[in-house]
Formats: C-alpha cells, sequence, structure tokens
C-alpha cells in the first residue's frame, strides 16, 4: 500500500527561553524578507544592530513566563496535535505518516521532509496552520517547503492544502469548542483577537490598488479582488463563528493584537479594546484568538497576561482567554478528514 507523508508546519519557537535563543530565533524570524519586507541590507542592520539586541531579553522573560517542563507550549501542543491527527488517521482508509516542522527553529522543515522521503511516501501533503492567508505565514512556509523539497529530490511529492478560514469544518470547531468553554460562564461580550498585520501587506495585494482599506466595506466579502486579503478572511472567520454561536454584531469585535514596529498595522488594536470595552461598561469578557489553532506566546502570555491586567486595570470584573483549538477532538478529527479528502 502506498503510503502519504503529512506534515503540518507551524511559524516556531526558540529552543529555549534564554536571551541567547531567542536572539537566535528572532534574527530568522525577521530576517525573512516576506516577515520584514525591506532592502536585504537595511533588513539585516536593523535587525541585528537595533531589533535583536533590544528585544531578546524581554522576550525572553516573556517566553520565561509560559515555559512548561515539557518545553515550548506552540511547540508541545503542534507536537500533540501531529499525534492525534495521525492517531485519528489509522482509522481511515491508506496508510499515513504525519510529521510536524517550524517555519523558524526546530524541528525544521528540511529534516521533517527528509524523515517523510525515508519512510518512503508516494507523496506528501503539507498543511501550514494557519486559518488566514498571509505572506508573512501561510507563503512563506509554502515557499520555503518547495526549496527544501528541491533541495531534498522530493519536488514532485509535495502539495498544500489551502488556507481555511472559512472551512466548514475549522469554523465548527472553533464554535463547539468556544460554546464549551464559556458554558459556565457568562461573558458579556467575546473579543475575536487576531494576529496583525503591517497595513502595507494586506495593500500590496490589492493589484487594483483601489479596493483594501480605501473602500468602506471593503471586507464585507471576498471577492477576486481581496480573495487573499489577511484582514478580509479574518473578518469572514469571526462573522462565521459568531454566527455559529448566535451571537449579535453588538455582542463581539474584531481586534488584532501582537502589533511590532512603528509602521502602520491593522486596527483596532486588541489592547485597546479591551480597555474601550471595560471603558463603555463591559465587566465580564471573553477573547479567543483564531488565527492560532494552537496555543503559544501570543495566547497564552499577551492575551492571558498582559491583557487581562489591560482589561482589569480598566474597570473589568471577569477576563477568560478560551484556549485555542489545540487537540479539540473535532478540530482533530476535521484535519483528518481534509487529508483523507485529499488522498
Amino acid at each position: 500500500m502506498k503510503r502519504t507523508g503529512v506534515l503540518l508546519i507551524n511559524l516556531g519557537t526558540p529552543d529555549a527561553p534564554t536571551p541567547a535563543a531567542v536572539g537566535r530565533y528572532l534574527r530568522e524570524f525577521l530576517m525573512d524578507r516576506f516577515v520584514m519586507d525591506i532592502p536585504a541590507v537595511w533588513r539585516w542592520l536593523l535587525v541585528n544592530v537595533v531589533i535583536v539586541p533590544r528585544r531578546k531579553k524581554q522576550s525572553a522573560r516573556l517566553y520565561q513566563k509560559i515555559h512548561t517542563e515539557q518545553g515550548s507550549p506552540l511547540q508541545v501542543n503542534t507536537r500533540e496535535l501531529a499525534r492525534a491527527v495521525a492517531n485519528q488517521l489509522v482509522y481511515r482508509n491508506g496508510s499515513y505518516v504525519v510529521e510536524f516542522a517550524m517555519r523558524y527553529g526546530q524541528p525544521s522543515i528540511s529534516s521533517a521532509l527528509a524523515k517523510l522521503c525515508a519512510a518512503r511516501v508516494s507523496r506528501i501533503l503539507t498543511l501550514p496552520i494557519y486559518p488566514q492567508y498571509a505572506e508573512s505565514s501561510f507563503e512563506t512556509a509554502v515557499v520555503e517547503t518547495k526549496r527544501n523539497a528541491g533541495e531534498l529530490g522530493c519536488a514532485e511529492l509535495v502539495s498544500f492544502l489551502a488556507p481555511f478560514y472559512d472551512e466548514p469544518g475549522y469554523i465548527g470547531s472553533c464554535a463547539e469548542h468556544i460554546a464549551e468553554h464559556l458554558e459556565q460562564k457568562s461573558p458579556q461580550h467575546l473579543v475575536f483577537s487576531f494576529h496583525g498585520l503591517p497595513v502595507r501587506h494586506v495593500k500590496r495585494l490589492d493589484l487594483t490598488k483601489e479596493h483594501c482599506l480605501i473602500k468602506r466595506d471593503c471586507c464585507r466579502q471576498i471577492t477576486e479582488v481581496n480573495r487573499n486579503c489577511y484582514r478580509a478572511q479574518s473578518f469572514v472567520t469571526a462573522r462565521a463563528i459568531a454566527g455559529r454561536l448566535g451571537l449579535k454584531e453588538e455582542s463581539y469585535t474584531v481586534s488584532f493584537q501582537s502589533r511590532l514596529g512603528r509602521a502602520e498595522w491593522l486596527e483596532p488594536q486588541t489592547e485597546v479594546v479591551l480597555r474601550q470595552l471595560a471603558g463603555t461598561g463591559v465587566r465580564r469578557l471573553a477573547v479567543f484568538s483564531p488565527s492560532f489553532v494552537v496555543d503559544c506566546l501570543e495566547t497564552l502570555e499577551e492575551i492571558a497576561i498582559r491583557g487581562r491586567e489591560v482589561f482589569m486595570n480598566a474597570g473589568g470584573d471577569e477576563f477568560t482567554l478560551v484556549p485555542s483549538l489545540n487537540i479539540h477532538p473535532r478540530w482533530v478529527t476535521t484535519v483528518a478528514d481534509w487529508i483523507a479528502d485529499e488522498c
């Protein structure tokens, strides 16, 4: 029986919560032209002379707050997702070998592809586990996978599953997970906090230069013009989940987190939204981050710790982080279904 290789790709994490390890990770991450889209010479100077020396100690302290005995939550949770999906695929027709990799850090895409090739798979289905499309997440994972596959001589085996921002299985998994987690809670408002993105990253994908962030309702629906627009896809995701939960439009807010640098980023910023909601009388708040399918620094520290502090200090009484999907049974089944359907 032919064996199908499956590769789940996540963003990445430092090898350890130390300044040295964080510095290595930040250099690899920020030197990616898809992440920091400025000329290579200026990017090198900015990353190595300005950003990393200033941020590595600060960022290491943040990673230390969430580090576990098993390791980095992002790596641990991604590994567990890969294992859970592999276990699900045992019950499907066909034979599968599942690996996971990080775009930055370990395990590398190259090492994961090498393992799949050594297992003599007949094809490699690759799923970058980013629901919404962005060049700095999905596209760079695709480009790096193709490059490494070419070097290993297995490029013809590799194919990719598309971003799944509106896939019913993903939307249903999120809605079911949120409902279960908030069953014993009674939040007055739900914030969908997506990872942020520089505005220029969104605008440069608009070939017309007349639509994205120019037209007032540019993200109301997905069209050929904005089919790869991260912001539009984020709103589609939020509306779909809210619809499944039966939420009225005034009961939830879409925001964007993790701003870096002085460039203009997508708004509204999550920190600002949390403060504003408390100021308008919301005392019980829940936050879910649909752009992260496993918990990581951005959910466990930025939202659960700093976000909570912002909301409570602004007058809130109860703050609930809805965890990422991680290995929620319906989510695991959904991913396994996607893979089996492709075979």
